[in-house]
């Protein structure tokens, strides 16, 4: 199959049979890695220095939440643990609070 009939297929042609080659082969370029061959890095690192392997792990949702919790202040944290945790529990706290008279 050539770039020529990929791009005649289908019910209409294109106007441009050697612009939609050129796209066709640029495209195949792309998706056979042909660049990443010819220009091969010497390693595979980003503009922080870090590898793949790194950025999985710092990305990884087990981390995250780490992060989240580590950035979570005391009162927070003591909110978190002393909250109700059913739905009846926090109605029921809810409740106890209106009712209590402001002084």
């Amino acid at each position: 199959m050539g770039a020529q009939q990929s791009c005649e297929e289908g019910k209409s042609q294109i106007a441009e049979p050697e612009a939609c080659d050129q796209m066709y082969e640029s495209l195949a370029r792309l998706h056979s890695n042909y660049y990443k061959h010819k220009y091969p890095r010497p390693r595979d690192t980003s503009f922080s220095g870090l590898s793949v392997e790194e950025y999985k792990l710092i990305l990884s949702t087990d981390t995250l939440e780490e992060f989240k919790e580590m950035n979570k202040g005391m009162w927070k944290k003591l909110q978190e643990k002393f909250a109700p945790r059913n739905t009846e529990e926090k109605q029921k706290a809810w409740a106890r609070s209106l009712s209590r008279p402001h002084t």
